[in-house]
């Protein structure tokens, strides 16, 4: 009975590492020629293989404007697929928003296009890059195989750019990540927020220079002209209510490791505190709540020594 159940457990084992792993990627069509490719709102994990990041293109009618390409090789590879299934028009602009490896590890399938980064992006995936790779190998296994480091060969330091029948306006900021690409198609009234924007999902803060920085970036998109926004995490929206929920949550988490620290509170009993009622319904709220308290906290109690 031992050795039936022990082939058994054996052929599960097989079956289930032997299945392709596929991303089984769909894009959804939110403006003329404009296409959103959903990412799941977790954290990484072998089950998803990296695939928590939305990816959007362009077919501007003289050819695709690319807007970040993924986690993995493979990734970017289906998501070439995707693009080619929809149009036959070149990928003209690829374009990486900022150095977080769901957002540029898809470079290669996309090595025969321009790849344009903010200038400080592109230091920093040079800087970052092979270890952010080295990571997502380790949490999410075989989706990551032949995948390298690509890097971008373009420094962005236009802010506009005409291609076929849309007008692009490009922003630079650095709330998020130090260094973060704003994409506005004025054509459609499309707002590409990258990760200055998550919506229904918990942010992450692990390279963020100032929570206060970043709640300024958002008031500055809230003033440009546009109907839908295109977050880097989570559904799209229209209009503001995306930012709107980013700034409560950025102005709460502040107000909350700044009163923290002015108690005394150790680290271990800010990651205890309860989330505010407002927030705790966003996905993987917790988690990167006590991540963030652990990027941030010492920022706030170095600042009351001060």
């Amino acid at each position: 009975m031992k050795s039936l159940l022990a082939v058994f457990l054996l052929v599960l084992c097989s079956s289930v590492y032997s299945a392709p792993l596929e991303y089984n990627l769909t894009a959804q069509e939110i403006a003329s020629g404009t296409w959103v490719v959903e990412g799941k709102q977790e954290d990484f994990s072998r089950a998803n293989g990296g695939n928590i990041v939305n990816t959007a293109f362009v077919v501007t009618g003289d050819g695709v404007v690319l807007i970040d390409t993924g986690p993995s090789l493979r990734y970017g590879t289906e998501l070439r697929q995707l693009i080619g299934s929809v149009t036959d028009q070149p990928i003209r602009f690829v374009l990486n928003t900022h150095h977080h490896p769901d957002h540029f590890l898809g470079n290669q399938a996309f090595k025969d296009s321009s790849i344009y980064a903010l200038p400080d992006t592109g230091k920093l995936i040079a800087q970052q890059g092979n270890a952010f790779a080295e990571n997502m190998y380790r949490m999410v296994g075989d989706w990551m195989r032949s995948t390298e480091v690509h890097l971008p060969d373009k420094p962005l330091t236009m802010s506009r750019l005409v291609l076929g029948e849309h007008r692009f306006r490009f922003l630079s900021m650095t709330g998020h990540a130090g260094a973060d690409l704003v994409v506005l198609d004025e054509t459609t009234g499309v707002l590409f927020a990258a990760d200055i924007v998550f919506y229904q999902r918990a942010l992450t803060t692990p390279h963020t220079p100032d929570l206060k920085q970043w709640i300024a970036d958002l008031t500055q998109l809230e003033q440009l002209n546009f109907q839908w926004l295109v977050p880097g995490h989570g559904p799209v929206s229209e209009g503001t209510v995306a930012i709107v929920q980013m700034r409560d949550y950025l102005t709460w988490l502040d107000k909350r490791l700044s009163q923290a620290a002015e108690q005394g509170l150790s680290m271990n009993e800010v990651i205890e505190l309860p989330l505010d009622s407002r927030f705790a319904g966003l996905a993987v709220a917790r988690k990167e709540y006590i991540r963030s308290v652990a990027h941030l906290y010492e920022r706030y109690e170095n600042a009351m020594f001060q």
